[in-house]
């Protein structure tokens, strides 16, 4: 079993490809793929894809990079969209979420305060339904940990993850998996690949971002969820381990931190997609 923790199938790179792409994953032995909101327009996009893929689960939140364009309500609606989807077993934690001080028109003034303050309001929803977060962290980790600490919530993952091993040992700390993907997979990336290698098995988990983030043999060319085999086979050689333990080890991991995932393989495993290929719109 292979899970994708982080991927964009609703993105518009993927616009009438959804389906398939979902289909020949399943095939390649992707069991789930995570798809992530990003802004108030597309909650029920990904609700709605999740619903009708069954190798698919969702998560709801208002990515860092749109709160410039978002407003107090649409944490209202985010709040009432989630308190309706806890009766869907297809939506398993808030996300996508967090700061990114590396664009530089969102590092400082107004809209750094403003990314802060829709973190915050977004982790005190997770804390109030007892929900994972999937994490946005991009030149940022430091404030990201300073809310956690403040916040209380049930642990999930820092996607795409890029920090030093203190603030990787202070994350799982507080409960949260690592991402590693496609930019792992560049022999120039020796930080990355040093992390990827050295933190704890139990602390990993694997995503492909796609469409963004493509591996070394796609670059500069369209991710897809069907990458991640191999992007886990790049893992696996790293850490000198082979390719199926790795994929337990990385799921079992994804489950722990998305127990509604955990939940939904364990009370469903004859629905799985490795025994039947998703179904076409």
């Amino acid at each position: 079993m292979w899970i994708d923790t982080h991927c964009h199938l609703d993105a518009s790179e993927f616009a009438g490809e959804a389906d398939q792409i979902a289909m020949r994953a399943a095939q390649q032995g992707l069991d789930w793929i995570v798809i992530p909101a990003v802004a108030r327009d597309n909650f029920a996009a990904v609700a709605q894809l999740a619903r009708r893929l069954p190798n698919c689960a969702y998560a709801l939140g208002i990515h860092p990079m749109y709160v410039p364009q978002a407003n107090e309500n649409d944490l209202r609606v985010l709040r009432e969209t989630v308190a309706a989807a806890m009766d869907d077993g297809r939506f398993v934690g808030i996300g996508e979420i967090g700061l990114d001080f590396f664009v530089p028109e969102l590092k400082d003034g107004p809209l750094r305060d403003k990314q802060e303050y829709f973190y915050s309001e977004q982790l005190k929803i997770a804390r109030d339904f007892g929900l994972p977060v999937l994490l946005h962290v991009r030149h940022s980790v430091d404030i990201i940990l300073k809310y956690l600490r403040r916040i209380t919530v049930p642990g999930g993952f820092a996607h795409a993850y890029n920090g030093s091993f203190q603030q990787a040992e202070a994350l799982i700390r507080l409960g949260f998996k690592l991402g590693f993907g496609g930019a792992m997979t560049f022999t120039r990336a020796l930080q990355l690949r040093r992390l990827a290698t050295e933190l704890p098995p139990e602390a990993i988990v694997l995503e492909t971002d796609a469409p963004d983030i493509a591996p070394a043999w796609v670059h500069p060319g369209r991710n897809s969820p069907e990458e991640l085999p191999r992007i886990g086979a790049v893992l696996a050689s790293l850490r000198g381990i082979g390719v199926d333990e790795l994929a337990r080890i990385t799921s079992a991991n994804a489950m722990a931190a998305l127990p509604r995932l955990g939940q939904m393989v364990q009370l469903s495993p004859s629905s799985q997609p490795s025994q039947s290929a998703p179904r076409t719109a």
